[in-house]
């Protein structure tokens, strides 16, 4: 036998296990797509598609974690919808603290306003802390927070919901009357599909939801999104 090889086999077959395996999470923590397999995940700050431009700190891959509360209750929503043809769609979930603190130093760069057009036309960046769109704390790094929308079953096209996800403005208010009759059933569906399954809105976000009776309320995580 030749031992040379079959040490050098078992170790590449370590090494490979030890890219497979994701890192483990901390206590009450999981990885949603193990526990909900045909939901649909986008997360919006592992790229550039965002109000900053740019990767955020912290997210290091499209992986979604919440705590398994809110997992459990994410779960019976898309089994709801999925009835209807309708499915899930995820922008955010757990954030790390780093990324907060990201979104605190862009916001004080006033010369960075690459994206304004697409995210913030109307409102002055010098604003943004005092209109409570950016804050120094966000529920998200408690881990039972998620920004998402319903998308079609068969063509995966999100409804229309009246304004983009992440845009800073009134249009983004739940019960903004600016919008169309159909884009304001659609946040309907939304908002009533969540508020059954325990989770509360933003009134300022029509796609922000937290879990009530979350299980971390006054811990703010910040471990990293891999």
């Amino acid at each position: 036998m030749n031992y040379k090889a079959l040490i050098y086999t078992i170790a590449l077959g370590l090494v490979v296990l030890g890219f497979n395996q994701k890192k483990a999470l901390p206590e009450g923590f999981v990885y949603v797509k193990s526990e909900i397999p045909d939901l649909n995940v986008e997360l919006r700050y592992f790229g550039t598609n965002n109000f900053v431009g740019d990767t955020i700190d912290g997210y290091k891959a499209n992986t979604l974690i919440l705590t398994i509360a809110a997992t459990e209750k994410l779960k019976l929503i898309q089994d709801e919808l999925q009835q209807q043809n309708l499915c899930l769609k995820v922008f955010d979930g757990y954030r790390p603290q780093r990324a907060v603190n990201h979104f605190i130093r862009w916001a004080r760069d006033l010369n960075d306003t690459i994206n304004k057009s697409r995210f913030y036309p109307d409102v002055e960046k010098r604003n943004l802390f005092k209109e409570e769109y950016i804050a120094s704390r966000s529920g998200h790094s408690r881990g039972s927070t998620v920004d998402l929308t319903i998308i079609d079953g068969n063509t995966g096209i999100p409804l229309d919901m009246g304004s983009p996800f992440d845009f800073f403005g009134q249009q983004s208010w739940v019960n903004y009357d600016g919008i169309t009759e159909v884009q304001k059933k659609n946040r309907q569906l939304l908002q009533t599909v969540m508020l059954k399954h325990n989770f509360r809105n933003y009134p300022k976000e029509w796609w922000h939801f937290t879990l009530r009776w979350e299980p971390f309320p006054k811990t703010y995580f910040d471990f990293e999104v891999e």
